[in-house]
């Protein structure tokens, strides 16, 4: 059997999709698994052994589909399902099993502030999509993998932070998703332990702003280095601080105690940490997901929070309370109580 998972974006949604993945090649006898994602996607997904070819997008969407015509699919699993993902699917013309995307319930629950949302994580419903393949859950939470040339060495970092650190991730993809400078400047004051600030080149100048409070305990790794890179940094720090973005999910995949910075989006999209099935029984039931695991810090009772599935560039409201009323001591207090643990 020959299956085309597509996942065109993005790090953490492609993260997402692991543990249909993973279960599949290892439940389906004889499957060969391709994927198919955006070629500024190649990283995240490059090292993935559970993957046997991997398919990028073209621009011109008919020269990616004529490649795939080649392969001879089986089935398609539509793991993004949007007007592309639907095209591919047609001119392949094989079965597509395709993932519930609640665009309806999202716009509802952003717009509205209705809530019709499944307890249901969006892993979860990834492998959902598999279930008319026989495929269930294995329980073992999300992947990914560092390719084993990627090394980071022990002088990458100050020796100040070389036996333990926070890593605390300031970037995200839109300005609704991020704590303000002031706020994250208040919070590694807070901090006990050395920090390492996670994020990409954009994020440099932030990091150096953050860094400027105390610059002995905090070092700004921001821009110096590669994804690969800073998916270790995230692996070997002691627990990770994070906004809703790609490393979240990156530090689950590798099991890290995380605190969840919430903004414009939330929980209630179902998007929350993910990890391994917990082993502990509740109510006689067993596959609970292991929930002292993570902190969702998020400001309570805001009516106009979730404001957008992904972030925005400013406030709709204008007073961005999601993210300015944030607690930096209760944030504070649980990762320092997570480091001590770990």
């Amino acid at each position: 059997m020959r299956l085309l998972f597509i996942r065109f974006s993005s790090i953490g949604d492609i993260v997402f999709t692991t543990p249909a993945i993973r279960a599949a090649k290892q439940q389906l006898p004889n499957v060969e698994i391709h994927f198919l994602t955006k070629p500024s996607m190649k990283l995240v997904t490059e090292a993935n052994p559970y993957i046997d070819k991997f398919h990028y997008l073209d621009k011109d969407l008919s020269k990616t589909i004529a490649a795939l015509k080649e392969a001879n699919f089986d089935y398609v699993i539509d793991l993004h399902k949007n007007f592309r993902t639907h095209k591919i699917e047609r001119a392949l013309g094989v079965p597509a099993l395709t993932y519930n995307k609640l665009s309806w319930r999202k716009l509802l629950l952003t717009k509205l502030h209705l809530n019709f949302m499944p307890h249901r994580h969006i892993s979860d419903r990834c492998l959902d999509t598999l279930a008319p393949l026989g495929v269930v859950d294995d329980g073992m939470g999300l992947d990914y993998f560092v390719p084993s040339n990627i090394k980071l060495s022990q002088e990458a970092l100050p020796v100040s932070h070389r036996t333990g650190y926070i890593a605390l991730v300031i970037g995200a993809s839109f300005a609704t998703k991020k704590l303000p400078i002031e706020k994250l400047q208040a919070l590694c004051l807070l901090l006990k332990y050395p920090i390492v600030l996670v994020g990409g080149k954009e994020d440099a100048l932030e990091g150096e702003e953050v860094a400027k409070v105390d610059p002995v305990k905090i070092f700004n790794g921001c821009g110096k280095f590669s994804l690969h890179e800073s998916a270790l940094l995230v692996q070997q720090s002691k627990t990770v601080i994070s906004h809703d973005t790609g490393f979240l999910y990156i530090a689950c995949a590798f099991h890290k105690k995380t605190v969840a910075i919430w903004g414009a989006t939330s929980p209630a999209l179902q998007v929350e940490p993910y990890y391994p099935t917990s082993k502990l029984k509740s109510n006689g039931v067993q596959n609970k997901r292991p929930f002292e695991m993570y902190y969702n810090a998020i400001v309570p009772n805001l009516s106009c929070q979730p404001c957008s599935n992904y972030g925005s560039k400013q406030c709709p409201q204008g007073h961005f309370f999601c993210m300015r009323l944030q607690n930096t001591y209760t944030i504070a207090s649980i990762a320092n109580g997570y480091y001590e643990e770990a």
